[in-house]
């Protein structure tokens, strides 16, 4: 039987060996925030008091970092990442109408970015560098161009029926 302590112990496991792998230098705090936000999705506020406590830095400094780079976020993310384009080319063929089918399939409401289970995040983005497949998405790395709100949910549905599959084995 696991106990609240344990699970927390196993939270900061990975954190730890992370600050290992980096010899706890803090020259090495974004190598080290990324490393962070790669194995827990997110930077959790207790998990950078640890970084900045473990690297003799003040927690603000340690904050300040991790909320100047847009490439680290706060909030958790979901396990697939979606990032639609709304540059120029993408807004101009569609890209809203992938954003609007989306937020509806997702059940995201208001500024909520991301699914209840944790499973999908969805972002909007300045550019994706890939005009010339406008409209266009990511999900996590795997690009999709020439989107059409119709082919957005058959991602998405597709996703949930394959996290479904796995979970049943």
């Amino acid at each position: 039987m696991s106990t609240c302590r344990e699970s927390e112990a196993l939270r900061f496991e990975a954190v730890v060996a992370i600050l290992d792998r980096y010899e706890r230098d803090p020259s090495r705090l974004i190598p080290i925030l990324q490393a962070v936000q790669e194995e827990y999705r997110y930077l959790p506020e207790e998990i950078l008091t640890y970084v900045a406590v473990s690297l003799d830095l003040s927690p603000a400094k340690v904050y300040g970092v991790a909320t100047f780079y847009g490439h680290f976020s706060l909030e958790a993310k979901g396990k697939y990442v979606i990032k639609v384009c709304d540059g120029t080319a993408c807004h101009v063929k569609g890209s809203t109408g992938l954003v609007e089918a989306l937020r509806a399939e997702l059940g995201l409401e208001g500024k909520k970015k991301t699914t209840d289970d944790l499973l999908f995040t969805l972002e909007t983005v300045s550019c994706l560098g890939a005009c010339g497949l406008a409209p266009v998405m990511t999900v996590n790395d795997e690009v999709h161009g020439l989107a059409t709100p119709a082919a957005a949910l058959g991602i998405v549905r597709s996703i949930r029926e394959k996290e479904a599959s796995d979970g049943r084995n």
